[in-house]
């Protein structure tokens, strides 16, 4: 659904060659009629409205002009994914192809810093080996190039294994079984980390990350993606997730920080998880009232935790009590084995 001329011929060529059959329409009158039958939606950068109790768009697509603001209007309006031609066709092409062929897989659940040192990480692995113990198909997934590499806090970085940048050049399709073949083990899981090195890397397009992801989905129960708090890092692997967790210290800065992240997120199910201890100064459920988040649990304030993501003993921390609960409380979420 476009009133653009180029936008609609780019698009037009794409669809051609996915053997895909396209209905343009230049207006929300237009298209309101065959929306809910459509497999897949594309809308326009230049419209802004979607109809009555219509679904959301599969696809907000525009031209790299429109700079930032596709992404503000794609939140607006509550489109699925983002694509940005001519650089973005060989993903979308790729996406409507999986679209037609490729069954729903499992949950993709992101977990993101309301603010800086909020233990977003931590709370991603405790979550991702309380799954594997309850023998859930779990993946971690470290989405922060510049986090310093999730492994260190595994102390997997002698382990075997690809990690992002050795995913770079792939492209197409990738077979979710060849991906978990190739992937190092830690803690009973499987996980896909930047390198924890000093060496620079250059790191990876976003249509290499929505196909890793993609193949992810298909492979495992639940992938679990620790994800950074910068835009780009947003943009390439919180618009990938199912749904996501914030976590966030209990503290009035935080909240504050927390809100106006929530303008970068996704539309999709969103609740908070609050990093409490004794006296701090708010409580979790004023947290979540004052963020408009529903409150999915609180992560424990453990001793020495800090010390021992620094030591690589973080899955040791994970077995504490409260660190069960706490996990036990996010996994209502995510689906068990055979779900």
């Amino acid at each position: 659904m476009t009133g653009l001329q180029p936008l609609r011929g780019e698009v037009e060529r794409i669809v051609a060659a996915t053997g895909g059959r396209l209905r343009t329409a230049a207006n929300i009158r237009e298209a309101a009629p065959f929306w809910d039958a459509a497999a897949a939606v594309l809308l326009g950068s230049d419209i802004n409205e979607l109809p009555p109790r219509g679904r959301s768009p599969a696809v907000l697509v525009g031209l790299s002009e429109d700079g930032d603001r596709l992404w503000q209007l794609a939140a607006a309006v509550g489109a699925e994914r983002v694509a940005v031609l001519p650089d973005a066709a060989a993903w979308l092409a790729e996406h409507l192809s999986r679209g037609r062929s490729s069954p729903p897989g499992g949950l993709v659940l992101g977990i993101v810093g309301g603010c800086g040192g909020a233990g977003a990480s931590t709370a991603a692995v405790w979550v991702a080996s309380a799954a594997a113990r309850e023998g859930v198909r779990v993946l971690l997934v470290d989405g922060d190039p510049w986090g310093g590499g999730l492994e260190l806090a595994l102390a997997a970085e002698e382990t075997a294994g690809l990690r992002w940048p050795d995913l770079a050049d792939a492209s197409g399709t990738i077979d979710p079984r060849q991906l978990a073949d190739s992937l190092p083990l830690a803690g009973g899981f499987p996980f896909l980390s930047w390198p924890g090195t000093k060496e620079r890397h250059s790191g990876v397009a976003h249509a290499v990350v929505d196909g890793v992801l993609d193949a992810a989905r298909r492979g495992y129960e639940l992938v679990v993606v620790d994800i950074g708090r910068g835009p780009e890092t947003l943009r390439t692997y919180a618009w990938d997730c199912d749904r996501i967790i914030v976590v966030v210290p209990a503290m009035l800065r935080a909240a504050v920080a927390t809100a106006r992240l929530l303008q970068d997120l996704p539309p999709v199910e969103t609740v908070l998880a609050v990093r409490g201890k004794r006296g701090a100064p708010l409580d979790a459920g004023l947290i979540a009232d004052s963020v408009g988040l529903p409150l999915a649990g609180v992560v424990p304030e453990v001793r020495r935790a800090a010390a021992d993501t620094e030591l690589g003993r973080l899955l040791d921390t994970g077995r504490q009590r409260s660190v069960r609960r706490f996990a036990a409380q996010v996994l209502d979420l995510a689906p068990g084995p055979g779900a």
